[in-house]
């Protein structure tokens, strides 16, 4: 980032605890990295996750910062009722706040929630299919995805219990002509659906661009590749592989959301 156009914020490391600290610098990369991939949306949508207080404390970003601005001590410390719980001149936007805290109420395992308004997300959430299993990417996702129906922006309480109704023990969900959530144990398995999620999306979309016929797999196929999935994948890959790489070419960009 161009120090001459960087904000001033204050370090927050010693004011927090190391476990907090260490949860900061992932969600901060999870936003740069979503900025990488060009998948925010100026200074909307969010990505929070749950400090590891026993509180159901969570970190969300703050209104007003672009994604590749957001630092591990811009993030906002806030409780299930939108209070900040540390100092900051930040704010929080109500629908971020409505629509992550309550999963985050909702499901133990809601360690990150990652919610997307990307073109290809919002085009797969208007159609009345949703996501198709047509292409091996789509298939992880889609074995996992929920949907809601939209209700107008988020900022309503009377909507947390469809919301939550809806998610029930998904880890995808596709907001009905609104974008793309998904649901992580760890920052990294989070990110790592959601990636999948937004290259099915875009993929469905270009293939049904063409205008062509639709090869589609068989269910017996499919069925396999989600046995293949569990044998291959592994449970920690995300979090032991995938991540470091990830933060990795971060720290080669800029290393400033490490601040």
């Amino acid at each position: 980032m161009d120090g001459a156009t960087r904000l001033d914020i204050p370090s927050v490391q010693d004011k927090v605890s190391p476990e907090e600290w260490a949860i900061r610098v992932q969600l901060a990369a999870a936003y740069r990295l979503a900025a990488h991939y060009g998948w925010d949306d100026l200074i909307y949508t969010h990505i929070s996750a749950r400090v590891p207080d026993g509180d159901h404390h969570f970190l969300i970003n703050p209104l007003g910062l672009m994604f590749d601005e957001i630092t591990a001590s811009s993030l906002v410390k806030i409780d299930l009722n939108g209070n900040k719980l540390l100092d900051t001149p930040f704010h929080v936007n109500k629908a971020g706040f409505v629509i992550h805290s309550t999963i985050h109420a909702a499901r133990d395992d809601a360690q990150t929630v990652m919610h997307l308004h990307t073109d290809y997300g919002i085009a797969v959430s208007n159609l009345k299919d949703g996501l198709t299993p047509h292409s091996q990417t789509a298939i992880p996702p889609w074995s996992v995805v929920g949907y809601h129906d939209y209700e107008g922006f988020a900022v309503n309480d009377g909507e947390r219990e469809r919301l939550e109704a809806d998610i029930a023990d998904k880890r995808a969900i596709i907001l009905r002509n609104h974008g793309t959530l998904t649901i992580g144990r760890s920052v990294p398995k989070a990110f790592e659906l959601m990636y999948f999620l937004e290259k099915a999306c875009k993929i469905q979309v270009l293939t049904h661009a063409t205008g062509l016929p639709i090869h589609k797999p068989s269910e017996a196929s499919i069925d396999q590749a989600l046995v293949d999935l569990t044998r291959v994948a592994g449970d920690d890959g995300a979090d032991t592989l995938l991540w470091p790489a990830l933060m990795r070419k971060l720290d080669r960009i800029d290393p400033s959301y490490r601040d």
